[in-house]
């Protein structure tokens, strides 16, 4: 088992007073930036223009002069991507305009409600709105070749005479919506917004992406190094993965050293529900439909799908999984 010493504390473990439909919004993140290193690592103010690419994929990301969005800073998004999924799988319609109450934002990603908490609140959507991408990334039937914010904007729509703010509107890039009208996210656990370090939110969500709900994946020091972004030379990377092994903080996933640099990632608690395992034919004859794709994050958001919708009894989940991306390529 996990030890949760190293973790924040549960700053509102009773919610009776939360409204129900924001609770029940399981935290959801978007495939591309948990696969690519948008995000900042630093704890400092990081003005580095971050030039990134890997197998195709080239990604610039340009911060403004109050740096980059950090990792802690992306809590906002999954925020806003979790209420749109809640809504389009409620069959509500949904706008890449969101009008939040500041007080559900910051209970619902374990930040206090204090008044530092609305202040660094207030500075995190500074960032993301300054930070700007340019990138080839796929969304969708979509490839964005131009740059853009991570938000487009925000504006605090009231706030008290103590200055904190009570209501906000924020507007979605026109990229991160369509990820999420492709549906191209994946659950994270509620435990994430507990991981104190940011290469530990990092690490686990490369892990929630590649090892999605297959029992292990194993990847080299030198690709974590590279796809987490740190700006930390390998051999203090290293150690920290090996602190991070000991710590044993990540939610689901156990982490262990290998031969030759390796790391393995080893679910938990691997859930074998009926109609979910897949044929190793089928995950060769998914990479013939989908050339180039991840086959397996393909898979967990299919799986993902599924649960979303119901967890409808499969004859043939074989043929369900090949069918459903068939019809996630050609969307």
């Amino acid at each position: 088992m996990s030890s949760t010493s190293g973790r924040l504390p549960d700053h509102h473990p009773t919610r009776d007073f939360f409204v129900c439909d924001i609770f029940d919004a399981a935290p959801k993140d978007d495939l591309g930036t948990m696969e690519h290193p948008i995000f900042s690592l630093s704890t400092r103010p990081d003005r580095r223009v971050l030039s990134y690419a890997h197998n195709g994929i080239t990604v610039d990301v340009v911060p403004s002069v109050r740096g980059r969005a950090t990792i802690h800073d992306k809590d906002i998004l999954i925020f806003c991507i979790s209420q749109l999924m809640a809504a389009m799988n409620a069959g509500r319609e949904i706008s890449r305009t969101l009008q939040l109450r500041a007080h559900d934002l910051l209970v619902a990603t374990n930040r206090e409600t204090s008044g530092d908490g609305y202040a660094r609140l207030r500075d995190a959507f500074e960032r993301l709105a300054g930070t700007r991408i340019t990138t080839n990334m796929t969304v969708g039937d979509y490839e964005a070749t131009s740059g853009f914010g991570l938000i487009e904007s925000w504006e605090i729509i009231r706030a008290s005479k103590g200055g904190r703010m009570v209501s906000v509107t924020v507007t979605l890039s026109e990229w991160l919506f369509r990820a999420v009208l492709g549906k191209s996210v994946l659950t994270l656990n509620r435990d994430y917004f507990r991981l104190r370090k940011p290469l530990e939110r990092r690490i686990y969500e490369l892990a929630r992406k590649h090892c999605g709900r297959q029992r292990d994946w194993k990847a080299s020091v030198a690709t974590l190094h590279h796809k987490s972004g740190s700006a930390a030379p390998i051999r203090v990377f290293r150690a920290a993965l090996r602190r991070m092994i000991k710590d044993a903080n990540l939610p689901d996933y156990d982490m262990a050293e290998e031969a030759d640099d390796m790391m393995r990632f080893t679910r938990q608690q691997v859930i074998e529900s009926a109609g979910i395992a897949l044929h190793p034919d089928t995950i060769e004859a998914a990479r013939d439909v989908a050339p180039g794709w991840d086959v397996y994050a393909m898979q967990a958001e299919w799986q993902a799908f599924w649960e979303d919708t119901g967890r409808k009894r499969l004859t043939s989940p074989d043929a369900a999984f090949l069918g459903w991306l068939k019809g996630r390529v050609t969307r």
